[in-house]
């Protein structure tokens, strides 16, 4: 089995490093602080520039076709430096490739392009609701066909990019007379749709400076031509790509985990206590061998699941375990190394306060830990 990466692969990983180093690391504390909109654009542009909004787009749409596991390399390296911008670039991402899979050529040729390029700022995965958070089935929001048009009502909460996402990929129920999660369809709908209503950004715990709005359709009214797939056959369509995005969000953890065990990793090099420093205790030594043990442990799972999705194959249990088992320990990982800094990492002025704040959502957002669990367990009792 051969594990090494490719050399376009490499490149990618190293240039994410380069620009999370230069650029998203010196100004992480400044935007959770502020959360300058102005400033944190700036840097997703630059990311755009590099190629970084459609690594997984093929390049005759304007994206870089490096794949998955490109992809998962390139988020744990910007999430090293900024889980804000790794967040933000994860579900552009995400929505680029809802559109690249169930879209029709007229749509990919239209929108991939702008999401790819940065005319776009970035995109928007409205899926959630008030009723349909875990159960994205219960959605309550509807399409009703009105002559050669969609009228589309109802709320979307907890979306990333909502302020300034230039384009959503919208779910809703067209035929509410189906059975649960068997009625609803997708549409891609521009940002400045009549109709669309921006919420105030969320005051969250973490990752503060990725805006998380409420998105509101008021009879807004789309195109027959805004329907992606199949009518009443997008369920299936969010379901699949929940299992890409988990491999982003798990990989977004495993940089900030990786992030909290490197800087607490050289505070106990040089901090010193009872005459000697604080690396030369092994009940610390082992605390970092086993932390960074699991980071490596996760670091697998993720490359298997995205490898997996690369070569066309079912990925959705290795997804899922992937995600639970990178974000349950990445948070484990900040916990442990704020604790390895003592009351230093209680301060605002080291970033363990931060990374401990930005890591905790990981295992909630994309799919809970608890819902991780029902899906391997439902597909590893599928066949019995």
């Amino acid at each position: 089995m051969d594990l090494s990466l490719t050399e376009e692969q490499i490149m990618i990983q190293d240039m994410a490093r380069k620009f999370a180093e230069s650029e998203l690391a010196p100004v992480a504390a400044q935007l959770d602080d502020t959360r300058d909109q102005t400033l944190f654009l700036k840097n997703l542009a630059q990311l755009t520039e590099l190629g970084f909004m459609g690594l997984n787009i093929k390049a005759e749409y304007g994206g870089v076709e490096a794949g998955s596991v490109a992809f998962s390399l390139a988020i744990t390296e910007i999430a090293r430096a900024c889980a804000s911008t790794a967040v933000t670039t994860s579900v552009t991402n995400m929505v680029a490739e809802v559109i690249q899979a169930v879209g029709n050529e007229a749509q990919k040729r239209k929108y991939l392009p702008k999401l790819c390029s940065g005319e776009y700022r970035a995109g928007g995965f409205c899926l959630t609701e008030a009723t349909a958070g875990s159960d994205p089935a219960g959605m309550k929001t509807q399409a009703v066909k009105d002559g050669d048009d969609y009228v589309i009502n109802g709320s979307k909460l907890y979306i990333t990019s909502g302020s300034f996402a230039d384009v959503f990929v919208v779910w809703a129920v067209t035929d509410p007379s189906a059975k649960k999660g068997k009625g609803i369809s997708c549409f891609i709908v521009e940002a400045d749709t009549a109709g669309i209503t921006i919420g105030k950004a969320e005051e969250k715990m973490g990752q503060k400076a990725s805006p998380t709005n409420e998105v509101h359709f008021d009879n807004c009214r789309v195109p027959a031509s805004a329907l992606m797939g199949a009518e009443n056959k997008g369920f299936a369509v969010a379901v699949g790509e929940l299992a890409g995005g988990r491999i982003g969000i798990g990989s977004l953890a495993l940089g900030v985990g990786l992030a909290a065990l490197d800087y607490a990793k050289a505070h106990i090099v040089e901090r010193k206590q009872f005459g000697q420093a604080l690396s030369n205790f092994q009940g610390l030594q082992w605390q970092l061998a086993e932390r960074y043990t699991e980071m490596e442990a996760a670091r697998l799972l993720l490359m298997q699941a995205a490898y997996t999705k690369e070569q066309g194959q079912p990925f959705g249990m290795a997804a899922s375990m992937a995600k639970l088992f990178a974000t349950e320990h990445a948070n484990k990982a900040c916990y442990d190394a704020l604790q390895l800094m003592g009351g230093a990492g209680y301060i605002k002025e080291y970033p363990l306060e931060r990374l401990a704040r930005d890591v905790r959502v990981t295992s909630i957002y994309e799919g809970t830990s608890e819902i991780q669990k029902v899906i391997i367990a439902r597909e590893l009792l599928q066949n019995i």
